[in-house]
């Protein structure tokens, strides 16, 4: 009698090949590193035991990893925040049939098809003291005292580099708005016109609902992608100067790759998940409620 597969298990023959390869490179390195959190593990030690809550008690007193920790809740509130702001209002003025609109609509997304690697190295050019770009136009409106190396600065570095994620992510947030607000029907346009319904009143009852959806990808997605994001932090200050950019994902390479503490390294990763997973959590809970 041949093999035979029930109706009811057809679905999940299918996703079956998708689930092993995912529980073989998602759910048991997930694992994997929230076991290693509870041990003292060293790369550069053979011996490794288990230690309990440690790791994470000494997170507690640990002046750089609370450094980071505001830093990374920072850095994301705000580059989310204003992307979300400038992906909406740039999204506007690309919607608009202007002269020229079509040609800035095909190359607006050239900062983030940019590798990250040449994005650095450009801002780094531009913040040079007194040649880059940024200081010499300070210099021309009679700012020269301002003349610095930005990423140097321990005051300016952080704001710098949130400049640098709105230059790269702020077009990629217009072109999805932009999708989405093409895809509401101009009939609800041309009927609040018909009533006489302002500009505001347009936008705030008809195009900002339309794109909710979008809305809510782009900044669920961002949240997530900014505040594990390593690689702008890494190759442009590597979070100096003197822990004035060190993020989370900066400090969790730190411990696991220079000082080889694998266990306490996987402890900061550790406490990121759950950062994110309680930001998830009322996410949802918000979004379940406003539905109803």
């Amino acid at each position: 009698m041949g093999f035979r597969i029930k109706r009811e298990n057809i679905g999940f023959m299918l996703i079956l090949p998708t689930l092993i390869i995912m529980s073989l490179f998602t759910v048991f390195p997930l694992f994997e590193g929230i076991r290693i959190s509870f041990t003292d593990k060293h790369l550069l030690k053979e011996a490794m035991s288990y230690v309990g809550f440690d790791n994470y008690r000494g997170l507690i007193t640990d002046e750089v990893f609370l450094i980071s920790l505001r830093h990374s809740l920072i850095l994301t509130a705000v580059v989310v925040f204003f992307q979300f702001i400038f992906g909406i209002i740039l999204a506007l003025a690309l919607k608009q049939d202007l002269p020229g609109v079509r040609f800035f609509r095909s190359v607006i997304m050239a900062s983030w098809v940019i590798p990250v690697v040449a994005t650095v190295v450009m801002f780094q050019f531009m913040a040079q003291p007194d040649y880059g770009y940024i200081n010499i136009f300070f210099r021309l409106i009679g700012l020269k005292k301002l003349n610095t190396y930005w990423f140097g600065n321990k005051y300016a570095a952080l704001p710098v580099i949130i400049m640098l994620h709105l230059w790269r992510n702020i077009p990629f947030y217009a072109v999805a708005f932009l999708a989405a607000m093409q895809a509401i029907p101009k009939d609800l346009y041309e009927a609040a016109e018909i009533d006489g319904a302002t500009a505001w009143k347009i936008f705030f009852a008809i195009t900002l609902p339309g794109i909710r959806n979008m809305i809510i990808v782009m900044v669920t997605i961002h949240v997530l992608w900014t505040f594990n994001n390593f690689d702008f932090v890494f190759l442009s200050t590597g979070g100096g100067p003197v822990n004035a950019t060190d993020i989370l994902p900066v400090y969790v390479y730190r411990q696991c790759w220079r000082s080889y503490t694998m266990g306490y390294g996987a402890s900061i990763g550790t406490v990121m998940l759950v950062i994110l997973m309680i930001y998830f959590i009322v996410y949802i809970k918000i979004y379940e409620r406003s539905e109803r």
